[in-house]
């Protein structure tokens, strides 16, 4: 059972949606103050981080050899732990500047649906190392349930999808606790991924993730749109080696994440699958709520529903959902404790 500590007054409690591609950080009574790239700078001479966040990231691709630009999680956990403790003690430090407190932070993180025991305790201990009073450890589908103010205590099927960086999350809640749940790696970076190799197959030009991630927000789409809409690449071509510049246009972008999207479909279907008959009158009512930065792709409410059979709604600020529903939990935790990955459940793993 979780504790709660009055010292909590004396502290500026955080919640941190630790993403693969990108992290938010809730300040408790202040809302959301921090959103910085994943990302870390590592000079391999002197190992000293040079730089965090979105100076880390503008040095991606163009950083001289001896810096080692790092993502510290990959797919959503770490792997990279002592580059990921240091970048949990720069988030806490800067979500304290200007205040003194006489405790460090509680800080409730978000984690992936079905990740290994191994894999919460190295969060907890990182956000620990960093300076953290208390880490209190919750999985993302269900931070962004509550983010997205949905029943989750009540007796009623709640089916959400998380789509991120690194994992999409699916998950159906109810009663304070997941019935059934997914977690699968197509997600944004491998978007990005396909939108690389479609471009050096249709176009034989090489581009870099940060330009697949750009096109991807810029004109992404997953059905046809009453209007093309188009942007031009630069990259290596691969006959020359010189640059050259392509035209690429939401068509193109669908046709490079389709073979993603219908593995994603089939872990939804997984789910709905495994899900008990007396949740899915309510999931067919009630529909899919979907969050994370995958849900402003055009076109994927329209989609899901179409292939599902069931309503299909994008919650209210997507980006933040998991960030604001674990920012809630540091407000009162109480409520929510049956939703914790329990410390001492992490120290019975064999």
């Amino acid at each position: 059972m979780a504790r709660f500590s009055k010292s909590s007054l004396f502290s500026s409690d955080i919640a941190i949606d630790l993403g693969t591609t990108n992290t938010l950080v809730y300040v408790r009574g202040k809302g959301v103050l921090i959103a910085e790239p994943t990302v870390v700078a590592v000079n391999d001479k002197t190992r000293q981080v040079v730089a965090i966040g979105k100076e880390a990231k503008n040095m991606l691709g163009k950083s001289p050899g001896h810096i080692r630009v790092v993502r510290p999680l990959s797919r959503g956990v770490i792997s990279d732990f002592e580059i990921t403790e240091e970048f949990l003690t720069y988030l806490i430090k800067k979500a304290q500047s200007g205040r003194t407190r006489l405790f460090g932070p509680r800080v409730v993180i978000g984690v992936p649906t079905g990740v290994t025991n191994v894999q919460s305790r190295a969060v907890r201990d990182a956000a620990k190392n960093a300076g953290a009073r208390e880490a209190i450890i919750l999985e993302e589908p269900v931070a962004g349930a509550i983010g997205a103010k949905l029943p989750v205590s009540e007796a009623v099927g709640t089916m959400v999808l998380d789509i991120g960086g690194g994992t999409t999350d699916i998950a159906v809640i109810a009663l304070k606790g997941v019935v059934a749940a997914k977690s699968s790696h197509m997600a944004g970076d491998k978007f990005n991924e396909n939108i690389v190799d479609f471009v050096r197959s249709e176009f034989k030009l090489g581009i870099g993730e940060r330009t697949a991630e750009e096109v991807k927000i810029g004109i992404g789409a997953v059905m046809p749109l009453t209007e093309t809409l188009s942007r031009s690449v630069r990259g290596r071509d691969y006959a020359t080696g010189l640059p050259r510049e392509v035209m690429l246009t939401d068509s193109h972008i669908r046709d490079a994440i389709a073979p993603s999207l219908d593995v994603l479909m089939d872990a939804m279907k997984e789910v709905i699958e495994s899900t008990p008959a007396e949740l899915l009158s309510d999931i067919l009512e009630r529909g899919v709520t979907v969050f994370g930065g995958g849900a402003l792709l055009r076109g994927l409410p329209q989609v899901l529903a179409k292939m599902l059979g069931v309503p299909v709604r994008v919650a209210p600020d997507p980006l933040t959902s998991v960030v604001r529903g674990a920012g809630v939990v540091t407000e009162d935790p109480a409520p929510y404790a049956d939703f914790f990955i329990d410390e001492e459940d992490l120290l019975t793993e064999s």
